[in-house]
């Protein structure tokens, strides 16, 4: 639903028309300029909001920053994180923005990151992926375990506990 809103009050975005039907504003438009504004679009909508119920159920840290923080800033045009790529052609530029994640968890699964385009020629943001995928999408389809506050893979479980000792031992 608000990604048709989004399309149909494209044209709002950019410039708001007030008609004020009091006696001082009769049959006069009043213009204001507001900032420029950008839609979300998903390359796979199903397979990125599985992964960003997994990332609110096991890290919810990351998830309240993305949704309060970093969307609302990105849709505003502030583009968070890391500029990957640049494609003149598409006239588009690719980003990666790292979510707070646990040290450890980052150290044996990888760090949380999204991945979005941006075309500006558009007003579209391409939100693409969430990454580590294997354990954000067994997360999804499995209650996953943990092991010392790690979430522990049920495809893997010796590997990862492998891993958290090892860092364990390191960190003595």
């Amino acid at each position: 639903m608000w990604k048709k809103f989004d399309k149909l009050c494209k044209l709002c975005y950019n410039t708001v028309i007030l008609e004020d039907r009091g006696s001082r504003f009769q049959g006069k438009g009043v213009e204001l300029n507001m900032k420029q504004s950008y839609i979300f679009e998903y390359q796979n909508e199903n397979d990125f909001r599985k992964k960003e119920r997994t990332v609110r159920k096991y890290n919810m840290l990351a998830y309240k920053k993305l949704t309060f923080e970093y969307y609302p800033e990105i849709r505003t045009g502030n583009f968070l994180g890391e500029l990957v790529s640049v494609n003149k052609k598409e006239n588009s530029k690719s980003y990666e923005l790292k979510l707070p994640t646990d040290e450890l968890f980052a150290k044996v699964h990888g760090e949380i990151r999204l991945h979005y385009t941006v075309y500006d020629d558009k007003n579209i943001i391409l939100l693409t992926n969430i990454t580590p995928e294997g354990i954000l999408d067994e997360g999804h389809r499995a209650e996953l375990g943990t092991y010392k506050g790690v979430m522990i893979s049920k495809s893997n479980p010796e590997k990862d506990m492998f891993k958290v000792n090892l860092l364990n031992m390191l960190q003595k």
